[in-house]
């Protein structure tokens, strides 16, 4: 099992919450529609210069707020991963529930600026910046979430474990799933 993330970041501040992140206007909408508003309040047309492969580097609080699913957002939208200094347990249980992989990594917006591109390894507690050369380690994260966040999340988890009917594997990696069971506790 190996967790590694790599890509061009995305650098924001600390205390990002949920509702900044994802506008109630947006909830009414398809996963697809709804991603499209990520950051709205916080960077307008953010999404419109985000690629798939790329990560979003945040400061202390990230997700802090209610339990809207904004990590399967991040998902629909193609980001590879999460890296921040300080994660709401809240917010971080639900990037592991949509298998995005998350990172917390001090001082994650001193080490990386805007544009720079990372290598974040979850198997082994590790990362580097690919544009200045500087590297570290984290602690490693339990064997359980590794399998959940490689397995694409919690439900094709459940799937793959024949808790959940198998045929359903493909459909249970779906953001539009992750979004209609978030806050579930799961």
């Amino acid at each position: 099992m190996t967790v590694v993330f790599g890509g061009r970041v995305w650098v924001f501040g600390d205390n990002l919450n949920t509702d900044a992140m994802y506008p109630a206007f947006a909830m009414k909408m398809d996963p697809s529609e709804a991603a499209k508003h990520i950051f709205y309040e916080v960077r307008p047309g953010w999404t419109d210069q985000v690629s798939p492969g790329d990560i979003v580097v945040a400061g202390r609080n990230f997700g802090l707020g209610s339990s809207r699913p904004v990590a399967a957002l991040f998902v629909e939208l193609g980001v590879a991963g999460l890296v921040a200094e300080e994660f709401n347990s809240l917010f971080f249980r639900n990037a592991v529930n949509a298998g995005l992989p998350a990172m917390t990594l001090p001082h994650a917006t001193t080490v990386f600026h805007e544009g720079d591109t990372g290598t974040f390894d979850l198997t082994a507690g590790t990362w580097r910046n690919d544009t200045t050369g500087a590297s570290g380690t984290v602690p490693e994260l339990p064997g359980l979430i590794l399998d959940i966040i490689e397995s694409g999340g919690v439900l094709p988890r459940l799937a793959q474990q024949g808790y959940l009917p198998g045929e359903l594997g493909d459909l249970l990696r779906s953001p539009t799933v992750a979004i209609r069971g978030a806050g579930s506790g799961a």
